[in-house]
This record gives C-alpha cells, structure tokens and sequence, in this order.
C-alpha cells in the first residue's frame, strides 16, 4: 500500500517551491553583490597602480549603485515578521477633502502601483468606487511579491496633500487626506469561528468595464461584521461565490490582525495606529506648494523630489520606518 507524501499535497509543495525559489533568489542576489564589490575593489586597485583619475568617475557610479542594493539587503533581514513574506491587500480611502481628497486616492494608488512595478511586483484591483468628479473614494488593490505586506505595512496610516487644487475655479491652495489600511493576504484557511448572525452581507453590480456579465448581475459582494464594525468588498472575480469567498478571506485576516492586538499598545507591530482621516492624523506630509517637499512625520525621512516619490519612488520611507521600528524593538527587549 502506498502512503501519501509531503508531494501528493499540490498546496504544501507549491508552497515549498515558492519558498525555494526565493531563497534561491536571495543567494544569487548575494552572490551577484559579492561580485560587484570584488570589481569596485579591482577598480581601485588599478586607479592607484595607475593614477588614472579617470576610473574614479566609474568607481563613484558603481560605489552608490552597490550602496543601494546593499541597503536593500540589509533592509530585508528586518522583515522577520509573522506574516512580513505574505502579499498585501492596501486599501485607500478618501477623506476631508471632497473631490480633490477623491483625485488624491487616485494618486496615491499610482504611486503604489508604480512602486509595486518597480519591484518586480504584480497587482490586481479587488473593488473600487469612483469619486462623483473624479478619482476614487475607495479603492482596495492586491499587490503579490516576495515580502509585499513586510515592506508596505509602513504604508498604514493617513496620507496628507497640500497643493494647489485643479478643481478650484480661484486656484487657492487646499489640504486634503487619504486614509490606507495595509493588511497581509493570508492564503491559509484561518481558524477564527464567524457567527452568520454577526455579518450583513450585500449584493450588487460591479464598477468599470466589463461587459454583460458585469453590466447585469449583481456579482460584487460587500461584508460587514457587525461587532467591530470592519467592511470588506471585493468584486473583481466573475463569479459572486468567489467574490464572497475572498471577501470572507480578508475579513478573517482583519478579525485575526484585531485579535494579535487585543494585548497591544495603540502602536501595533501588524496594522499601527488607527486615526482619523484628517487634520493633525497623517503619518506623511506631501507638500506641494508653496514648495516642495515629501516628509514622514514618524522617522522624519524627508525629500524635495515630490515627482519621484509620487512615480513610486518610496523605499527611502519604508527602509527609515523598518529601521525605526527595528530599533524600537530592540529597545523594548533590552537589546544595545
């Protein structure tokens, strides 16, 4: 008689292989910058054997470019988390600010879908709700990679812009926020007991493109848990049973997340503070005008290249706040 193996499990071993190749990865990724500091190390050996000045333009360039790979590295051995390797679910919802706070979440979803791109990341849109003039007043998008929800759990907070508003006939300067909410796509069958008593559970027509089937049935699901008052949508599948089942997914993993806190301070490790979608509630300032300047109100990580921070230029914020928080976990364990 046969006995079934770790292999006959088509889950546990495509599991086992995404967690091969990326350890594979990561090798390969030292490998290569081991490689790149033996050239820079040659490069100067024969810039001094030589005196070639000219060499040192080339050790400069090769110098920062493997300056920030090695900080990547560096900056990945602190997602240690539970569910820091997971892909992230990211919400982004409007706040004060009518419909300039709407154009706002649309360009923080660029910003993070840019990011995510760059990364070598794909994403994919579970719900939305376009603003009445423009932009979204809730978008919630899936973005899968290796360490997704470890990188972007910096991300949970109120997003602050100041800027002179499009919408505005006097072109007066305006203040508006966005809320984002991060929160681990755990892929495994959670084990937290959800009473159907507790849950509303509404039907209805799907937004965007999509032809017929989008168009006349009511396929896209919204939950709300009643008890802590958490909304989950989703609507992307074709199918209502499936948008139900992943909407019951995410509320497991926000239920779960809510429960990992219970013992916390208001600063979780997983989701962070929860607060209110405006004025004096932001994590991060991005000035626009009267000048320039993207700045992070918890590491005070700063820059005056908004341009580049809103085409997904972010990972100075996210290696300052996981550097932050690495510190402020060794502090709390006694640690030097």
């Amino acid at each position: 008689m046969e006995v079934p193996g770790f292999w006959d499990d088509p889950d546990k071993s495509s599991e086992v292989m995404k967690r091969v190749s990326a350890l594979k990865a990561e090798i390969e990724n030292y490998e290569s910058l081991e490689q790149q500091y033996d050239d820079i190390m040659t490069l100067i050996e024969m810039a001094e054997e030589e005196s070639d000045e000219t060499l040192l333009e080339e050790i400069k360039s090769e110098m920062d470019d493997f300056t920030v790979k090695f900080d990547d590295m560096r900056i990945a051995t602190l997602l240690t988390g539970e569910y820091d390797k997971n892909n992230a679910i990211l919400s982004l919802h409007a706040g004060a600010g009518g419909t300039e706070a709407c154009d706002w979440t649309s360009m923080l979803f660029r910003m993070y879908s840019r990011w995510a791109e760059k990364k070598g990341f794909t994403t994919e849109v579970l719900d939305f709700e376009d603003g009445d003039d423009a932009g979204y007043r809730s978008i919630t998008m899936e973005i899968k990679g290796e360490n997704a929800f470890g990188y972007l759990r910096s991300e949970h907070g109120v997003h602050r812009l100041v800027r002179i508003s499009p919408f505005n006939a006097n072109g007066k300067r305006q203040t508006s926020f966005a809320a984002c909410d991060i929160m681990p796509d755990i892929e495994e069958d959670i084990d937290i007991e959800i009473s159907e008593d507790d849950l509303r559970i509404d039907y209805y027509r799907s937004s965007g493109a999509g032809g017929q089937h989008i168009n006349k049935t009511s396929s896209a699901v919204r939950i709300v848990h009643n008890p802590t008052g958490i909304v989950v949508q989703c609507q992307n599948e074709r199918s209502q049973f499936q948008n139900r089942d992943k909407a019951m997914q995410m509320l497991k993993a926000k239920l779960l997340m809510l429960k990992q806190q219970e013992n916390l301070d208001k600063t979780s490790e997983i989701r962070g503070d929860v607060k209110e979608n405006g004025f004096g509630s932001q994590i991060r300032n991005y000035v626009m005008h009267p000048y320039s300047m993207v700045k992070d109100v918890r590491t005070s990580e700063e820059t005056s290249n908004v341009s580049a921070v809103m085409d997904g230029d972010i990972d100075r914020f996210i290696n300052a706040y996981l550097k932050m928080m690495s510190i402020s976990g060794k502090k709390d364990r006694g640690e030097e």
